[in-house]
């Protein structure tokens, strides 16, 4: 397995260089799952962040797929908490600090601020990738625009 190696501190540049090293790693195959926990794995190595998963769509719920760290929650019913909402309004959304947004469901306490990218397939979302922060305001249109690109990968 190639390791993710970063030669840059511009998280835009960052991004690009994690989309490109995925593109190269993923290269043929074809298993949904370890292209998710390779995702997973080099997002964790290029940017550490405090959780990094995969919810994939099963009926009407997200059902938890591969990810990086502490337990999470099984399975979200649609439209509800930041992962549920993404996947029912079809975009991604960063959350500031989620305290403060509307049936946030906390997981983790550790988590402050949060990105949830929606992954599409022929046109429907097939899943939701979430990435908590333990400190807020994490998350901006750089990162949203990174992950909607590496987020194709899958």
């Amino acid at each position: 397995m190639e390791h993710i190696h970063i030669t840059t501190v511009n998280k835009k540049e960052q991004y690009l260089e994690v989309y490109h090293q995925l593109r190269t790693i993923l290269d043929g195959e074809k298993d949904i799952i370890a292209r998710m926990a390779t995702i997973c794995g080099a997002i964790k190595e290029a940017f550490n962040f405090y959780w990094i998963g995969f919810y994939r769509v099963d009926g009407d719920e997200l059902v938890v797929g591969p990810y990086i760290g502490t337990l999470a929650c099984l399975r979200i019913k649609k439209g509800k908490g930041v992962c549920g909402t993404a996947w029912k309004n079809e975009q991604t959304i960063i959350v500031k600090n989620v305290d403060e947004f509307p049936g946030h469901i906390a997981c983790s306490s550790e988590s402050k601020s949060e990105i949830v990218v929606p992954v599409f397939k022929d046109n429907q979302i097939i899943a939701v990738l979430d990435i908590d922060s333990t400190e807020y305001n994490t998350f901006d249109e750089i990162d949203k625009e990174g992950l909607e690109r590496i987020v194709t990968l899958v």
